[in-house]
């Protein structure tokens, strides 16, 4: 009987390599080389699983953008709009300079002024966080917890504009503001946006 192939587990293995590569490296200096010595692999070796290095990028990519909205999902399922909304305004700040996930993500989000591939998804992380805080929107305004001062759709693209701004001063190497800060900042754009306060439950 044939042996099973170990291609997805490592592919799988080498993805994860990558992955902590981006964030210790960055990725305008990694170099296929990198992933090889990570995995312990010759470089041919990486190459027979993804052929070019670009190719494990974009895997890499890819895994990040779905682990970070299904977090932010998970974060938005379930209490009131407000609750949901104060709730996923923090899942989308990074906490510091040391947040893998946020890193890889912004590290990536560099190649994609350049490559049409990549900016497709950059696209899709950025248009999927907008679904979600469109929804919670409209049911905030359905059931009359927020009088919302524009349409779902601007509030939500500025909430996410705001993030994506703060994120990248928080995973500066010296960031030029907190988290709390941030936080504050966002929840003081929500408030005017929803005529709510989301931190008061009254």
């Amino acid at each position: 009987m044939a042996r099973p192939s170990r291609a997805p587990e490592r592919r799988a293995e080498l993805i994860a390599v990558a992955r902590r590569a981006v964030v210790e490296r960055g990725v305008l200096n990694l170099r296929l080389r990198d992933i090889a010595d990570g995995a312990g692999l010759s470089s041919g070796s990486v190459l027979y699983y993804f052929p070019t290095l670009t190719d494990l990028l974009r895997e890499v990519q890819q895994e990040a953008v779905e682990r970070f909205c299904t977090q932010r999902e998970d974060a938005a399922r379930s209490g009131t709009p407000r609750e949901r909304l104060l709730a996923t305004i923090r899942s989308g700040l990074p906490s510091g300079p040391s947040d893998e996930l946020c890193v890889l993500l912004y590290e990536l989000g560099t190649i994609a002024r350049r490559d049409p591939a990549y900016a497709a998804r950059h696209v899709a992380l950025f248009e999927r966080q907008v679904r979600i805080y469109t929804g919670i929107l409209e049911a905030g305004a359905a059931t009359g917890e927020f009088a919302l001062t524009a349409e779902p759709v601007a509030i939500a693209r500025n909430l996410v504009a705001l993030e994506d701004g703060y994120g990248l001063h928080l995973t500066q190497a010296v960031p030029t503001v907190d988290r709390a800060t941030a936080e504050a900042m966002l929840l003081s754009f929500a408030r005017i946006a929803t005529t709510r306060s989301l931190e008061d439950p009254s």
